[in-house]
């Protein structure tokens, strides 16, 4: 196979027949960095939560997976795909105020130019979901948040709603099923490209503890950081007095200590196995 990419999380490989071998490593990422060590299973819950979130969601969208009968030496982490031309645009969608979205709301009451009731605080609830876009920025630079007038610009008007729908309906469908097991999805980022029959369709990963932040539906609790399972659990120990890091020094983070590790892997399995209902053994 030919190497194609390495990601901060993913590794791309094209196969002889044309399809695309998409791998998910255990490299862990938070603020453009990627992270040492890695988390134990992290690619496998990864890859086999987005084939159970793919099969809930084949009838809203379309998705890029081909087989999941991949080589020996990457089962379980890795799934042969379609290729795909990726839209220019992070399709996200918030059903709940916090992370990037709710330093937005306190900085000019709006998100992505979508303006909200005043008086949320984090971890409100919206009144409906909402399409807040960023930019794709390159490696090592952050995205940037997006108006839908800017979308427009970029992929025109008929893209651009197309876009919105799909990823509210992920959100909106993903949000149902969740909050039946006990989680609340507060929000999540989607890739969305053309096939080659120029259909929109799901790619990369899907409501993943990477790509989405998962809330235990009885600790909620507006007004305060929620507890997770995902990886936010990294990014508060990264910004802690803990760490001893300035995210704005420059400086490569330092190593996640034993305990952040286990602690993180065991977010992500209990993610998993509330989600599907199954146990997860490595």
């Amino acid at each position: 196979m030919k190497h194609l990419h390495s990601g901060k999380v993913r590794d791309l490989y094209e196969t002889d027949d044309g399809l695309l071998l998409m791998v998910a490593s255990d490299r862990m990422s938070a603020f453009d960095h990627v992270l040492e060590p890695g988390i134990p299973d992290k690619g496998e819950i990864l890859t086999r939560l987005s084939l159970w979130w793919f099969d809930q969601l084949k009838d809203v969208v379309p998705n890029h997976v081909v087989s999941a009968d991949v080589p020996a030496e990457f089962a379980g982490r890795a799934v042969l795909c379609r290729k795909l031309r990726m839209v220019p645009v992070e399709c996200v969608a918030r059903g709940y105020l916090t992370g990037g979205g709710l330093l937005e709301y306190r900085a000019g009451g709006a998100v992505s130019g979508v303006r909200l009731p005043p008086g949320l605080d984090n971890g409100s609830r919206l009144p409906e979901p909402i399409f807040t876009p960023s930019t794709k920025a390159p490696m090592g630079q952050h995205d940037e948040p997006m108006t839908f007038d800017q979308v427009v610009d970029e992929v025109g008007a008929e893209v651009a709603e197309m876009l919105r729908r799909i990823t509210l309906d992920v959100y909106t469908r993903g949000a149902e099923i969740a909050l039946e097991r006990g989680i609340i999805l507060a929000d999540t980022k989607i890739e969305l490209g053309w096939d080659a029959d120029g259909v929109l369709t799901l790619g990369d990963e899907i409501l993943t503890p990477d790509s989405s932040r998962f809330w235990p539906r009885e600790l909620w609790e507006p007004g305060r950081p929620q507890p997770s399972f995902d990886k936010q659990y990294v990014r508060d120990w990264l910004v802690s007095p803990e760490s001893g890091w300035d995210r704005n020094s420059g400086e490569a983070p330092p190593p996640l200590p034993d305990k952040v590790v286990e602690r993180t892997r065991q977010r992500y399995v209990e993610a998993f196995e509330r989600l599907t209902g199954s146990a997860f053994r490595s």
